[in-house]
């Protein structure tokens, strides 16, 4: 799993969690330093957050589009607007969370996209 956040404190917890489940995340705090990553390796799980400095999450999904159409895409949020859910839900992202959010949140709606998958 790859996950892109400005957040120390996100990114932390999460890493810690899914650690203990047994889930090698890596992170990033931008998308930049996320995209040189996938030019070498692949992610089957993209969790990124929309506010980032530089490229906001939006962006980088529509960027990463053809070169990784089959990874699950979650675009996390503290600027929900219909808007910004029409805009991923066009790029494709398979879920949208509001901010703030739990872990127990992040491993409901992977269950439920694996499940789908």
């Amino acid at each position: 799993m790859l996950l892109i956040d400005d957040d120390e404190w996100i990114r932390d917890s999460l890493s810690f969690f899914f650690d203990a489940e047994g889930c090698k995340l890596r992170t990033f705090e931008t998308a930049e330093e996320a995209l040189k990553v996938l030019r070498r390796q692949h992610y089957d799980i993209i969790i990124c957050d929309y506010r980032l400095p530089g490229m906001d999450g939006l962006q980088f999904f529509k960027h990463i589009q053809g070169s990784h159409p089959h990874a699950i895409k979650i675009l996390i949020t503290a600027y929900m607007t219909d808007g910004v859910a029409k805009a991923a839900k066009k790029l494709g992202t398979d879920e949208l969370i509001a901010k703030p959010f739990t872990s127990e949140k992040i491993e409901t709606s992977l269950t439920r996209l694996l499940g789908n998958a």
